[in-house]
Order: C-alpha cells, then structure tokens, then sequence
C-alpha cells in the first residue's frame, strides 16, 4: 500500500509532465501563429510589388507612344528612340527598374550559325567539352530529318516520361530550348555567384541571348545586346567589357562613341543603333519600408510587345504578345 507521500510525490510529477506538454504546445503554436503571420505578410508584399512593376510596364508603354511629353529632371525625354534601355521609376510605395530589350538585340536561335553558337556557350561559361553536344541538340531540334526519321536525340527524347520528339522545324517560342537535351534552367535563365564581399553577381542564360525573334540582318542593337552576344559575333571579350562598361554610365547616343574600340574584332560591324518593332519591357520592383529602406523582395513581370507601324497603328498602337507573371529573371 502506497504511502501518502508517495502520492504526493507522482501527482506532483504528472503535473509538472502536464505542465511541459503544455507548454510545448503552446510554444509549437507560437511558432506557427508566428510563421503564418510572415507568410500572408510576404504574400501581401508581392502582391503589392507585382502590381507595382505591372504599373511600371504600363507608364513604360506611355513613354514609348509619347515620349516627348514626359520629360525628366534634365530636360529631356523619359524615353528616347534607339537610346533609353533601363529606367528607374520612383513611386511612393517604392521604386521599380525597368527595362527596354529590343528582340534584335538578340542573335535568332533559328538561324545562328553553329560556331555563333558554340562561341556564345563558352562565353556563358559553359564547360568546352559540352559545348558540341549542346549545339549539336539546337541544331538537330530546329532541323528537319531525311524522310521524317528519327535521330539520335529523338531517341533519348522518347526514352523520358512523358516522351516527346524533337519539332525538327524552328523553334516557334524561345523556351523550347528547355526541352533540348543538356539546357538546364541554370543555362537557359541565368544564374548568380558570389563575389569577395558576398554579393551576388547576375550571369546571362540563353534566353538573354537568343530569341525566334531575334535578329535577321546581322545588325544587334549596340545598347542592349549582351556581352555574351558580342563575343559569340566575334567581338574581342575585352572590347565587349569596355563597351558594357560605356554604357552602363551612360546610353551610347551615336556610333562615334565606339571609336577608340575600331579594332574590337569582325564583330564590331555588326553593332549599331537600331530599333526593332519587337521588345521584351522587364519590371522589376521593391517596395519601399515605412522607415524608408527598400525591402528585400523583388517582384518581376515582363511584356513581349509589337509595336505597330504608324499606318496601322491603332489604340493602343501595339499589341501584347506575351506576358509574363512571374518570369525567373536575374536582377
């Protein structure tokens, strides 16, 4: 027979195991109040940051149909034909980098010659020794075959699940190269590595390279092609870098500009200012803190946009070709 002390002695136990279980529970709850909290307050705040840079791409629009109208802190127009690239757009609630990329800033993907190719994949850094096999795949998917046979990539594409073959026709939307054997995301978006200080460095992909809409008449547009796109044309990489360098300062507003860079390689001839009616507007936004810093986020949406020629022009005078809600970009 158990003592009264003793009964004592396990009531107290038990309260106290009550007790720790209880605050267990609580603290397990805290912590999920707590992080749902966070959740729907990151959600919110992209929400906000995706209609802000939705915004931004409107007012973009604006400037390219009136941009004399709109004038800056200088004077001159927000927008300038052949000139303005990157914009930055300061709204109350926060501050959005907005891009103009012309489509023949980029090389076609259905008509880049082999070696174009093989030297845009070493300049995107792409390990020489699969630099064959990965042009051989873009070359196989936009070619067709002898009598509609099958080839050696197509019997790789249909060893997969699901299975598929390759179109062996061109490339109707520049994301079929996801599909192509050996183009990882990495590749076809982009990716970033670190610098000494810990800062993350943007690297282009294929996509900011290549385009079904890209250029046809060798002609790329000098301030919006990449660096990659130089090299792959044959401009020498440290001309490349220069030129990048030039107009990160400033927009290059005419080709004597690029003078002391006459000796770049075979490539500088194919630089110019030129305007095509096909375009990529890219917005980028951050919301702005209540203590005035710019948050963490970024929200990004982009538009591919035809602009109509002036006798067929309409309301609006251009039509809407793509969207995209939420593109996997490099800042």
């Amino acid at each position: 027979m158990k003592t009264p002390t003793t009964n004592k002695g396990a009531a107290l136990l038990a309260v106290l195991w009550l007790a720790a279980a209880l605050s267990a529970i609580a603290f397990t709850l805290a912590n999920t109040v707590r992080g749902e909290i966070e959740r729907s307050s990151t959600d919110a705040d992209g929400l906000k940051a995706y209609y802000l840079a939705e915004g931004a791409i409107d007012r973009m629009l604006v400037y390219i149909e009136s941009s004399s109208t709109f004038v800056g802190p200088d004077g001159k127009p927000r927008f300038q034909q052949g000139i303005t690239r990157v914009l930055r757009m300061d709204f109350p609630t926060g501050v959005v980098r907005a891009e103009y990329i012309p489509e023949n800033s980029k090389l076609n993907v259905n008509s880049a010659t082999a070696p174009e190719l093989s030297s845009l994949l070493l300049a995107l850094g792409v390990n020489p020794s699969q630099v064959t096999a990965l042009v051989a795949g873009i070359l196989d998917w936009r070619a067709g075959t002898p009598g509609g046979s099958f080839s050696e990539f197509d019997q790789y594409y249909l060893s997969l699940t699901p299975s598929f073959r390759a179109r062996h026709a061109s490339l109707q939307e520049i994301e079929e190269l996801l599909l192509v054997r050996g183009i990882t995301p990495d590749l076809f978006y982009g990716s970033y590595t670190r610098d000494a200080d810990g800062r993350l460095i943007p690297h282009a992909g294929l996509r900011d390279c290549l385009s079904v809409y890209g250029s046809t008449s060798g002609v790329l547009d000098v301030n919006a092609v990449t660096p990659e796109v130089m090299i792959a044309v044959g401009v020498a990489p440290e001309t490349a870098a220069a030129i990048a360098a030039l107009r990160n300062v400033a927009p290059i507003a005419n080709m004597g500009q690029l003078a002391p860079f006459s000796n770049g390689g075979r490539g500088m001839s194919r630089l110019a200012m030129t305007n095509g009616t096909i375009l990529t507007l890219r917005a980028t936004a951050q919301l702005r803190l209540p203590n005035g810093q710019l948050s963490d986020l970024h929200r990004t949406v982009s538009a591919m946009v035809k602009l109509l020629a002036p006798e067929l022009r309409e309301t609006p005078p251009f039509h809407i070709m793509r969207w995209y809600d939420n593109p996997s970009i490099l800042q």
